[in-house]
């Protein structure tokens, strides 16, 4: 285990160090300046679309909303990585590590908006309501099967293994340090409590998702305004403290600005997904009338996980003892939440963590399974992967911390590459989505998209072409 956790250690340094955090920068500023500033401008619209009712019926049933897919993919983000992950982030890379997660949001709005607007252009029907994501976009746009193969890999690699991992990981030590549970105990309820919900369907994850994520965040947002509230005082300093450690004008505890980069954009990236390519697969089951809709939807998430919960984190901690203690990971947020709070915001924090780590690990896994055609389309490949899926939520409440953050690390970094490079070659059409929409809107309508509207798109299933240009069978149907 020891040799594997060095070798993997050993290319996250090269691939964080060296590539992702320029490719993920680079792109976040050409997306954001192609799209003119969407995810700034357009914030107003956003908040809209989150009561949109426009949900389409499909034999009889209702589809998922635009709300809900939002919260499927809230239910990804929300997880270890605002929490552990954050503190982690603070421990090796210091107060400027936040800096960079909020830099990576603001960036990371427009990656989010490209690829969620990609994904609904391209998705398809499937016996519950709409599927898609990287892999569609990449086969049917750019014509390249094989890249959507590479991309299904990784991101079973990653959110349907690993990530699975990294959630029961922290779970599983915030509940042995506040109750005692064994940790392989934690992992077989863990696996068990999957199980019930995966061999539901995906509309049972949104509901799940839709129910749990907004109760959890809204009380953990309360009781870190509160924290701020009591410690106004210390807020200027606390800022000031994370843009002088951003830059290396002042060190306290954790690496130089090298450390606060790599870290920051690591963690924020685990947090928030903007570009890996996750995220569009919760955005392509949205049943919506244009797919600027979810494109909007999304981008608010990335803002909703980093400014709002991440954020709420780094002040907890910045603003206690705990912080420069040498406790890491879960386990400082839970000490620096005892200190604000006494002993019984521990236990909350332990409960908080269940919730959105296993609201996580419930989206991560459809994210596997949505992508597993791409490789197998049988029965049988589909049951194996649960399986394992299912191992790997075992097989992290027991492992060491490092190891699996670092198999986290590395396969989020395959990932994003893939995704990045796929939707840096077709953000034209998503910013000529945007322009299409916003015409609408301006004319006083609810946009409505037609696969026509954008010349150039290839085999889009799910939007028709204007009724005007329509064969008559086709209008009628």
């Amino acid at each position: 285990m020891d040799i594997l956790n060095n070798l993997v250690t050993e290319a996250n340094s090269i691939l964080w160090g060296y590539i992702l955090i320029g490719v993920l920068l680079i792109l976040g500023l050409y997306f954001t300046i192609g799209s003119k500033f969407v995810q700034i401008r357009h914030i107003g619209e956003m908040l809209r679309l989150l009561g949109d009712k426009d949900v389409v019926e499909a034999e009889g049933e209702k589809q998922i909303s635009s709300l809900q897919a939002f919260f499927i993919g809230a239910g990804t983000r929300i997880g270890t990585g605002n929490l552990a992950g954050v503190a982690i982030a603070l421990a090796i890379g210091g107060p400027g590590a936040v800096f960079w997660m909020w830099l990576v949001a603001i960036l990371g709005g427009a990656s989010a908006f490209v690829e969620s607007t990609l994904a609904q252009i391209y998705k398809e029907k499937d016996k519950v309501g709409f599927k898609g994501g990287p892999g569609y976009y990449m086969k049917k746009q750019l014509g390249k099967p094989w890249m959507s193969s590479i991309f299904a890999v990784t991101i079973i690699l990653s959110f349907g293994t690993t990530f699975n991992a990294v959630q029961s990981n922290t779970i599983a030590t915030a509940f042995n340090n506040s109750f005692g549970i064994n940790t392989f105990v934690i992992g077989i309820v863990l696996a068990g409590l999957t199980a019930l919900i995966i061999f539901g369907g995906v509309k049972r994850i949104a509901n799940f998702s839709s129910f749990i994520v907004p109760i959890m965040a809204g009380f953990y947002i309360v009781l870190a305004l509160f924290v701020v509230i009591t410690n106004i005082t210390e807020m200027p300093g606390v800022i000031a403290m994370i843009f002088k450690s951003a830059f290396g004008f002042e060190q306290v505890v954790g690496g130089g600005i090298g450390a606060a980069i790599m870290n920051g954009v690591k963690r924020g990236l685990f947090s928030n997904e903007a570009g890996m390519g996750s995220a569009p697969n919760a955005a392509a089951t949205a049943s919506v009338s244009h797919p600027v809709k979810q494109g909007f939807i999304q981008a608010l998430g990335v803002f909703f996980d980093t400014i709002l919960v991440c954020s709420a984190t780094a002040f907890i901690i910045l603003t206690s003892d705990a912080y420069g203690s040498g406790l890491t990971g879960i386990e400082l947020s839970q000490a620096a939440m005892s200190e604000h709070f006494n002993s019984w915001a521990g236990i909350f924090l332990a409960i908080a963590i269940f919730t959105f780590a296993f609201s996580s690990i419930i989206g991560s896994y459809y994210y596997g399974e949505a992508n597993l055609p791409f490789i197998n389309k049988s029965k049988t490949g589909l049951l194996i992967y649960r399986f394992i899926a299912l191992g790997m939520v075992i097989f992290g409440s027991v492992a060491s911390l490092d190891i699996v953050w670092s198999l986290a690390d590395f396969s989020m970094a395959l990932m994003a590459l893939t995704n990045l490079a796929a939707i840096g070659v077709l953000a034209p059409i998503a910013f000529k989505a945007l322009d299409n929409y916003m015409t609408q809107r301006r004319q006083g309508l609810d946009p409505v998209f037609y696969a026509d509207d954008i010349p150039g798109l290839k085999n889009v299933e799910c939007w028709p072409k204007r009724q005007s240009d329509m064969p008559k069978k086709a209008v009628n149907e």
